[in-house]
């Protein structure tokens, strides 16, 4: 069958898929990959599956869930417009017409290729993922995330999110007793500070502590005072987040705390042969690779310490757009993202 690259991300951009929303999208990759000669199916996570050839499982994992915001979806100047084009539905559409390639050239590979397009990864639940991570039992792994053609993430920072309350009788302002916003914005400052002095003499953004106030708002009905505030905090490989929660827990400036999101780093092996197998893809395409660690998440942080095989993360575009009203991908950059990965799939096939 032919498959049109464009067309295939241009009809997936155009059907929205946020968070919790993917069954259209879900339903319409499934059956395209049924017209490319996959066995597919949605799962009961609602994950789109395509699997092709026998043997033991090569994952190939995307998300197709967005963040909320439309974008008209167009080609300007080379780059496609559109809500996921980067995060991530570039890379799984890459995923999928790189395996297409394969089926079409009769190739035959000695491992099951097994393609997902996960759920509500931007929702933090990672229910697709969850779902995928205790019924495969893959040798070798592809997370579908920006990494620029020529890149490969082998890291993602971990990740906890705190939500406060402050609540108390109403006072004077006047008066000596700091009110309930006072309390979150100390609370807020304490952990900052806590963050500031952990990171002293580490350089990389990836060994750091990574705070963020995501919401803050106070309120008042005449009798009571209260104030709430979500914040999140990036965690480097060697900071569980139960650990954190416990430092964080201390310095609750007499507010109720909920933790939450409880996702550790990961950081997969460079030396393995899925590894040498897109260095080879993206050299063979022209590229000059490198290595990536990231300072997000993503559901690599999820499947990586349960499958504890060769895992990488890979896909076209500039994950600096991801989420921005401005997100797009080069046109070029994810044609050449699918020759790196029809490439390093049959260099995995031959070498691995």
């Amino acid at each position: 069958m032919i498959l049109d690259p464009v067309a295939l991300l241009t009809r997936m951009l155009e059907i929205p898929s946020v968070s919790t929303q993917e069954s259209t999208l879900a339903h319409v990759l499934v059956a395209e990959m049924a017209r490319l000669g996959f066995e597919s199916f949605v799962d009961e996570a609602g994950n789109a599956v395509g699997i092709m050839g026998a043997g033991p499982d090569v994952v190939l994992l995307g998300h197709i869930d967005t963040v909320p915001g439309e974008i008209p979806v167009r080609i300007e100047n080379g780059n496609l417009y559109g809500r996921g084009a980067v995060d991530a539905k570039g890379p799984f559409a890459a995923f999928v017409c790189a395996a297409a390639r394969l089926t079409a050239s009769g190739a035959h590979l000695p491992f099951r290729l097994v393609l997902i397009g996960a759920v509500e990864e931007e929702a933090a639940s990672s229910k697709g993922a969850r779902y995928a991570a205790e019924r495969y039992h893959p040798v070798a792994c592809v997370i579908g995330e920006p990494s620029g053609w020529d890149r490969i993430t082998l890291g993602y920072k971990g990740r906890l999110l705190v939500d406060g309350v402050w609540q108390q009788p109403m006072s004077h302002s006047a008066g000596r007793e700091a009110s309930a916003a006072e309390r979150a914005v100390a609370f807020w400052n304490d952990v900052a500070a806590h963050c500031t002095a952990y990171n002293q003499g580490r350089e990389r953004l990836f060994d750091q502590l990574l705070p963020s106030l995501r919401s803050i708002c106070s309120q008042s009905d005449g009798l009571t005072d209260r104030a709430e505030l979500t914040i999140g905090v990036r965690l480097p490989p060697d900071v569980p987040p139960e650990t954190l929660s416990s430092v964080i827990a201390e310095r609750s400036h007499g507010g109720v705390l909920r933790f939450r999101d409880l996702c550790p780093a990961y950081q997969a092996e460079k030396n393995t042969p899925l590894a040498r197998a897109v260095l080879k893809g993206i050299r063979a395409a022209g590229g000059n690779p490198g290595f990536l660690l990231k300072t997000g998440t993503s559901d690599m942080n999820i499947v990586g310490p349960i499958w504890r095989c060769p895992i990488l993360a890979y896909g076209p575009g500039d994950s600096s757009l991801d989420h921005t009203p401005n997100e797009h991908i080069s046109v070029e950059e994810y044609l050449r993202s699918i020759e790196v990965l029809e490439h390093a799939l049959r260099r995995l096939a031959v070498d691995g």
